[in-house]
């Protein structure tokens, strides 16, 4: 085979400049379009229209066109906001590790490549882009970049390659022999298999392209995980919406069309032509029109009034001749359209429009207010949408797993061996900007809390503080070192009293009370005179010696 353009994480040596050679020019904010330059291949590959109907090119740029309508615009807007949010302190999205079992400073490593890979693809000043331009086109693409020279330096940058110009093959070697002994444990012939990324500057149409073969792990892949089980290619999730969107297209025009033709009263003219024939009656009923021609036209360019007769309102007036025997003639008007204001059937296919996007039908209508109230009364639909988006969000992801997993490569952090077995415990934390959502996180904190005041007194009996911590309020492996951390501080610090200590004093009092009060110290004489008096003795008769 062919060597390959870019770095392959499984090779040894790579080749290049020093500067790190692209095949695409950098993405320009203006919108200009890159043209590379590089070597050719003399291999056959259907890139066109021959082996599917609609080509990823065309189901691209059909995407791209429903996005402009503006129902579609709103309710990908809608789905965007959703999955993208954040503000001046927080980044859109956080990496979360409590799941995976390594080491701290191998989870230390981790966060610092991934605030890496933020900071390359300009996350937190695009990810609204980005993630819509994921959505409308179901794909997206980044060639990685890394210094040949150095390559443990990993991604040098990241640069947006358009999905109508690449392409991923797989390529299968034939067996020499159609009958050859099958592997016994699997019992079917797997022939090799080489991937790899076609790029033509030109775009993907046709027989004729010459392309470029790109080695995989030079460019980062993330689709919608839409495939049409027919053709085996990547949809969007727009797809389903094209019939919903092109019936409400159709039904607005033909509104547009219906209205126009039928709202004004148009005046139909009887002319009695009596006995003429058809030549003459022609005749006299052009005269009789042309009496009733526009004689005056104002330009409204120059302000002026002129005299111009060879304009008539043909789409108000109808002219029909009538034979002598009948009324004679007579002017009339044929009124309007009755039913102009009826929008029930563009309301009903707008409706399905947002149903076929996962959209909630409320956020359709403008006069909807927001209520601020409980989560509780969050409609069924809002928390289906909600959902969507967290499944958006997971696959989204899958870009971040990939970037993420070439810098952890490069740089020795894991090999492709261990990244295989660490990534499934990988997660991505997006943030959340929704009101309904942070009442729904303040019942649930307050259910927490409730929950662990019954829990406290099973603390080290039944439970263990880290389970309490962990499984009742939740905490993130980040979050409970940070709690850890912030806690020692305030002790060193004598802002609060140590847990610890503070327990073994409550011990202490509790032990104390328990305890049976000391006697007091008695005066012997205080005793005795006591006695006599319990023996009705009076103490002066006593001193006295009278007994």
């Amino acid at each position: 085979m062919s060597q390959l353009f870019g770095y392959s994480l499984d090779r040894k040596k790579s080749k290049g400049s020093a500067k790190g050679p692209s095949f695409v020019h950098k993405d320009n904010d203006d919108a200009a379009q890159p043209i590379a330059a590089g070597g050719h291949f003399g291999q056959y590959v259907d890139l066109g229209d021959s082996a599917n109907k609609s080509s990823d090119v065309d189901l691209i740029g059909r995407y791209r066109a429903m996005s402009l309508h503006p129902e579609a615009d709103a309710a990908i807007n809608d789905i965007v906001n959703e999955a993208i949010a954040g503000d001046l302190d927080d980044h859109p999205v956080d990496i979360e590790l409590s799941n995976l079992k390594v080491s701290d400073a191998i989870k230390t490593r981790i966060r610092e490549e991934f605030d890496n890979v933020l900071s390359l693809l300009d996350f937190d000043r695009k990810a609204y882009d980005i993630f819509r331009r994921w959505y409308i086109d179901g794909r997206l693409f980044y060639h990685k970049m890394i210094n040949p020279d150095n390559p443990k330096e990993g991604i040098t940058e990241l640069r947006y390659i358009d999905p109508r110009k690449i392409k991923k093959v797989i390529e299968y070697d034939k067996p020499k022999d159609r009958i050859s002994p099958a592997d016994p444990q699997v019992n079917v012939l797997i022939p090799k298999a080489v991937e790899y990324y076609i790029y033509a500057p030109k775009g993907l149409r046709g027989y004729e392209n010459n392309g470029i073969k790109i080695a995989p792990d030079a460019v980062a892949f993330a689709h919608s995980g839409q495939l049409d089980m027919q053709r085996n290619c990547v949809l969007s999730h727009l797809h389903k919406a094209i019939k919903a969107l092109n019936q409400l297209r159709m039904i607005e025009d033909s509104l547009v069309i219906y209205r126009l033709s039928r709202a004004p009263e148009r005046r139909i003219f009887y002319i009695d032509v009596g006995n003429l024939p058809k030549q003459k009656a022609e005749q006299y009923l052009r005269e009789v029109m042309s009496r009733y021609r526009n004689k005056l036209v104002y330009n409204a360019d120059t302000g002026e009034i002129r005299d111009d007769k060879k304009f008539m309102s043909m789409l108000e007036d109808f002219w029909l001749p009538r034979r002598e025997g009948g009324r004679g003639t007579e002017i009339t008007t044929l009124p309007g359209g009755q039913n102009l204001g009826e929008l029930e059937d563009v309301k009903y296919f707008q409706k399905k429009l947002y149903r076929s996007l996962n959209v909630p039908e409320s956020r359709l209508e403008s006069d909807s207010s927001f209520n601020v109230g409980r989560s509780a009364e969050i409609t069924r639909d809002e928390v289906k949408f909600q959902k969507f988006v967290v499944r958006l969000r997971k696959k989204f992801g899958d870009l971040f797993n990939d970037l993420l997993k070439t810098q952890l490569i490069l740089k020795g952090v894991f090999t492709p061996e261990e990244w295989e077995d660490v990534k499934e415990h990988i997660q991505y934390d997006f943030v959340a900007d929704n009101y309904f959502a942070e009442l729904k996180e303040q019942e649930i904190m307050n259910a927490r809390m409730a929950l662990l005041e019954q829990m406290d007194p099973y603390v080290g009996k039944y439970f263990s503080l880290e389970y309490m911590r962990r499984q009742i309020l939740k905490q993130p492996d980040a979050l409970f070192k940070d709690i850890d951390k912030d806690m020692a501080q305030e002790i060193k610090d004598g802002k609060v009293i140590d847990p610890m200590q503070m327990q073994q004093m409550e011990v202490e009092q509790m032990a104390m009370s328990l305890q049976p009060p000391e006697p007091e110290p008695v005066d012997p004489q205080q005793q005795a005179m006591d006695q006599y008096a319990q023996q009705g003795i009076d103490p002066a008769d006593r001193k006295k010696g009278d007994f």
